[in-house]
């Protein structure tokens, strides 16, 4: 209780305060903060191809990338190298051919602008893609997520590489990847993100994935491309930097049902309701939906704001009208101007959904991903909390961020938990200085 400097208690506490008082007893029911439970440590990380992966089968992944020109986990000294692993860059060298694989697979470009390729595919990651460790969720890319995702400006359909059995024609491995321009530590590189490593679960004894890895290595070196970026949720080389997912309710009754979150004995959903309110204040922040008129200053912004990172994408115009304009449950963005127009501030996350496999009654679990957000006239944490309130209105149950760039000066006060789960960040064929989350500075889908 607050007391007046007499130390005589004072009986005209404001409302206000006393219900800050409230928001803080309820946070400790919650299970000693504001977060959201055990359970939310359960929370999916994107991009981790060997999340259902046997123990001995990742052992064996490990030794392959023993073998790739990447900083080992035991190499003490990378720290103080910078550049290529593999300097040689003669394109001659890499063979023409596909990689072998074994009699009863073939190779097949899958084509994503086409219906029935892209159902397989769809198929193929909602049933073997990213599971958790307890098997309650998986991810659920949606055709139109995985089209976008995969088709960024100069994208190569050759990138877009899968597995499938010679008999049934049916797809059983997957790996993309889409050229990028990437800033490691202020050199320009030219590099390829990849993503979307699946194989099907009954066949990876079979060892698919290093060959998929080798391929489309094989494809993307033959267009003189020597690095590549992509993420995981599990350690395969030394990374450059790992990250950890933070959760915010919007819904939790929902999460709490679907055994995303836990409250404590002492807490009920009214009260965990009323304390992830969002607060009205937002509502004075008056932005709008980004339109194509204003790409121009939003990579303006993306400009000026990525270079106080070390590790990021170089965005073009037409990188920025691809990526970042709405696209209905793929991406959500929006803009704060002044009157004469300027475009100041940015809001963007995108949408990914999860099966919810032990209760497929609930439906799907609809999770925000913060993606690029930039505020230079109005603090972080009130964009935040926009950015809240728009997934709220969208109808996502959860607002999920990485503790990269600024973002962790936010989780405390607007009540993100943190998950016990990391992505790492890699890189193929570079050497870079291990970096701290907020010196990344780039999202991958």
């Amino acid at each position: 209780m607050e007391e007046s400097s007499g130390n005589v208690p004072n009986n005209n506490i404001s409302e206000d305060k006393v219900e800050k008082l409230k928001e803080r007893l309820d946070a400790l029911s919650l299970g000693g903060d504001a977060k959201s439970g055990d359970k939310a440590s359960n929370g999916l990380t994107p991009k981790d191809a060997t999340s259902s992966t046997p123990p001995e089968e990742r052992k064996k992944e490990r030794s392959f990338w023993n073998t790739q020109p990447v900083s080992q986990l035991e190499d003490e000294s990378s720290d103080d190298k910078f550049g290529p692993v593999d300097a040689n860059t003669d394109v001659g060298r890499i063979r023409k051919r596909p990689y072998a694989l074994p009699d009863a697979f073939e190779w097949v470009d899958v084509d994503v602008d086409d219906e029935a390729d892209m159902s397989q595919l769809y198929t193929l990651l909602k049933e073997n893609y990213v599971e958790d460790d307890d098997s309650l969720f998986r991810f659920d890319y949606k055709p139109e997520f995985l089209h976008w995702a995969m088709t960024p400006p100069g994208h190569k359909k050759e990138w877009h590489i899968g597995v499938r059995v010679k008999s049934s024609k049916r797809l059983v491995g997957y790996i993309s990847g889409v050229p990028a321009k990437v800033k490691f530590c202020g050199t320009d590189v030219s590099a390829a993100e990849v993503n979307f490593l699946c194989v099907h679960k009954k066949l990876r004894f079979k060892r698919l994935a290093p060959v998929l890895i080798r391929e489309v290595t094989r494809r993307v070196n033959l267009c003189g491309i020597w690095q590549a970026v992509y993420t995981g949720g599990t350690i395969i080389q030394k990374p450059v930097s790992s990250c950890t997912y933070w959760h915010r309710p919007l819904d939790i009754k929902k999460l709490v049902n679907a055994k995303f979150s836990a409250i404590g004995n002492r807490m009920t959903i009214a009260r965990a309701q009323r304390l992830y309110r969002i607060p009205a204040e937002v509502d004075s922040i008056s932005m709008r939906p980004m339109e194509r008129r204003d790409a121009k200053a939003v990579l303006t912004l993306l400009t000026n704001y990525l270079p106080t990172y070390k590790l990021y994408p170089l965005y073009t115009l037409e990188d920025v009208e691809h990526y970042f304009l709405p696209k209905e449950n793929i991406m959500y963005s929006y803009v704060l101007s002044k009157e004469d127009g300027t475009i100041t501030d940015f809001i963007s996350f995108y949408c990914l959904e999860s099966a919810i496999i032990h209760n497929p009654k609930l439906g799907n679990l609809r999770a925000a991903y913060a993606y690029y957000n930039i505020a230079t006239t109005i603090p972080y944490k009130a964009l935040m909390n926009k950015a809240l309130k728009y997934a709220h209105e969208n109808g996502f149950e959860v607002f999920n961020a990485l503790d990269m760039m600024n973002n962790q000066e936010i989780f405390k006060d607007l009540k993100f938990g943190d998950g016990d789960g990391c992505l790492h960040y890699y890189i193929y064929n570079w050497h870079t200085p291990s970096l701290k989350p907020y010196e990344i500075g780039i999202v991958m889908p």
